[in-house]
């Protein structure tokens, strides 16, 4: 039963870190119009989506 929780609490971590980055670099590349700054922006994940929110 513990190994099939911690599978589902694994799967449940990838996918919202995967989910972040992914917004994230949306979120920069419509902003900023640049792939380099998406891709920046894209390893920062949630904390440049919560700034983003917080500042605009």
């Amino acid at each position: 039963m513990e190994e099939k929780n911690q599978t589902i609490v694994q799967k449940t971590v990838k996918s919202g870190i995967t989910f972040g980055s992914a917004l994230a670099m949306v979120i920069s590349y419509t902003t900023w119009e640049s792939v380099g700054w998406a891709i920046f922006h894209g390893l920062l994940s949630w904390v440049y989506v919560i700034y983003f929110v917080l500042r605009y």
